[in-house]
């Protein structure tokens, strides 16, 4: 498995317009692409510009499967004007 964690911070204001794009991604990425495992979206009212993603992929190829998908090239032009920062962490082992 390869898992991606995803934290964005939304410029204020963005939130309402950013969620539903982000939720067309996840399914869209569920859907159409074989690597995807997982792809939760968290957030937390106290913290409401802020969006955490916990992604999971058969490989690293799968991720990068994904990345490369036009609906994530949609997906990432459409939001990149919303978010203040993004931080991407990724992990090669996971055990359970």
């Amino acid at each position: 498995m390869f898992v991606v964690t995803v934290k964005f911070t939304l410029h204020p204001g963005m939130t309402g317009e950013f969620m539903p794009l982000m939720q067309q991604n996840a399914a869209q990425s569920l859907a159409d692409e074989p690597g995807c495992q997982q792809f939760d979206i968290c957030c937390d009212e106290a913290r409401p510009y802020e969006v955490f993603l916990y992604e999971v992929y058969t490989s690293r190829a799968a991720f990068d499967d994904h990345l490369a998908s036009a609906h994530f090239k949609t997906f990432d032009e459409a939001v990149s004007a919303m978010i203040l920062s993004k931080d991407v962490a990724t992990y090669r082992q996971v055990l359970q």
